[in-house]
């Protein structure tokens, strides 16, 4: 009987494992969208426009820790204030990051002023007692990192270079939540 259940199993066919050869023509043509392959399909324009959702949301948390950083100075921890600026520093690097990807997907990255606090998924802050700063902070970060999280399900495997991005900037904002969760302890 084990016999035949081994047979059954063997005579049942599956899917071969084989690259899509008419893509893989395809991505010899058309030079002038370098990384946008035809495996891109529809889904260039969304992953722009969500990675342009979140260049607003890096550059507001530049500003606002930016602004936390020179209005804490002074005041009950000067080590707080400069993990602001540190902060700041971060996101703005994960601000180039997502910018150089969007131009790399062919799209242009929104540097608008005028409309970044409204396309942005975080509020800036004016606080003025350090709890306050360190608690709208966490907000964000919390927030970020739902954003991403749901953005990484969202593109899957649809964009493995995007998502790998995604994947690590999503670290950096966990490490940022972890820190501003224990100074609000303190």
């Amino acid at each position: 009987m084990t016999h035949h259940k081994n047979h059954d199993q063997a005579a049942q066919p599956h899917a071969a494992m084989r690259l899509d050869m008419v893509a893989v023509e395809a991505a010899k043509h058309s030079l002038a969208h370098g990384a946008v392959t035809p495996s891109y399909g529809p889904w260039a324009a969304d992953i722009i426009q969500l990675l342009n959702d979140s260049l607003a949301t890096e550059l507001v948390c530049v500003l606002r820790y930016k602004r936390h950083h020179f209005t804490a100075q002074g005041l009950a921890s000067p080590k707080i204030a400069e993990e602001f600026l540190v902060h700041a520093n971060a996101e703005a690097g994960h601000a180039d990051r997502l910018a150089q990807r969007i131009v790399q997907l062919g799209g242009a990255p929104d540097f608008s002023p005028a409309t970044l606090a409204e396309r942005s998924h975080a509020a800036y802050d004016q606080s003025s007692s350090l709890q306050d700063m360190i608690r709208a902070n966490l907000i964000a970060e919390r927030v970020a990192i739902e954003c991403y999280s749901q953005m990484i399900a969202l593109i899957g495997d649809k964009d493995s270079t995007t998502r790998r991005l995604l994947e690590s900037i999503l670290s950096d904002e966990q490490d940022h939540a972890e820190e501003l969760k224990d100074w609000l302890a303190a």
